[in-house]
C-alpha cells in the first residue's frame, strides 16, 4: 500500500526533471575538468542523449536505474501499486533506448551507457575513470582507421619529390 496520498504522489513525482540530474551534473563536471568538451540533450540525434561528445563520435546517456529499468539492480524494484502501469513504461522506455542506441549507430555514433548506481559514492571514481578510459580508446581507435595507409597499395604521390642539383 502507498503511504502517500494521490495528491502527495503526484506532487512527488511532478517533481522528477530529465534534464540536470545529480547523476548527470556529477558526470558533466568529471569530463569538463578533465578537457572533454561536449553538447547537452542534442535535439538533432535521436534520443536527445545527455552528452554528445562530437570529436568522440559518442553519446553518454545518463540513466536513472528506476525509469530505465536496471536488471540486476537494488536501486530498481517495480512498484507495488499500479504495477500494470509500471511495467508497460518501463519497458517502454527500455525499448525505446535500445532503438534510439541502434539508430545512433547506423548513424555512426558510439553510445555509452552510465547507470546512476555506478555513481554512488563507493564506486564513482572507478566509474568515471573507465569512462574517461572508454572515450580515449573510443578516440584513438577512430584515428587508427581513418589513417591507416597499406605499404603493398600503389598510391600516387600528390607532389612531386623535392631534388637537389649541384651548381658547378
Amino acid at each position: 500500500m502507498d503511504v502517500l496520498n494521490p495528491q502527495q504522489r503526484h506532487k512527488n513525482m511532478a517533481s522528477i526533471h530529465s534534464k540536470d540530474t545529480k547523476p548527470e551534473v556529477l558526470v558533466r563536471k568529471y569530463l569538463w575538468r578533465l578537457g572533454f568538451r561536449y553538447r547537452l540533450n542534442t535535439p538533432r540525434l535521436p534520443g536527445h542523449p545527455d552528452i554528445v561528445l562530437r570529436k568522440y563520435r559518442t553519446c553518454v546517456f545518463v540513466n536513472g536505474c528506476f525509469w530505465h529499468g536496471h536488471e540486476g539492480c537494488k536501486y530498481f524494484k517495480m512498484p507495488k501499486t499500479n504495477t500494470d502501469f509500471w511495467e508497460k513504461k518501463i519497458n517502454r522506455n527500455k525499448e525505446r533506448d535500445m532503438e534510439e542506441q541502434k539508430q545512433l549507430a547506423k548513424m555512426g555514433w558510439h553510445c555509452i551507457t552510465v547507470w546512476e548506481c555506478e555513481l554512488k559514492a563507493d564506486k564513482r571514481e572507478k566509474t568515471l575513470e573507465n569512462l574517461a578510459y572508454t572515450l580515449n580508446h573510443i578516440y584513438l581507435a577512430d584515428r587508427e582507421k581513418r589513417y591507416i595507409i597499406k605499404e603493398d597499395a600503389n598510391y600516387d604521390l600528390a607532389a612531386e619529390a623535392i631534388h637537389s642539383f649541384q651548381t658547378e
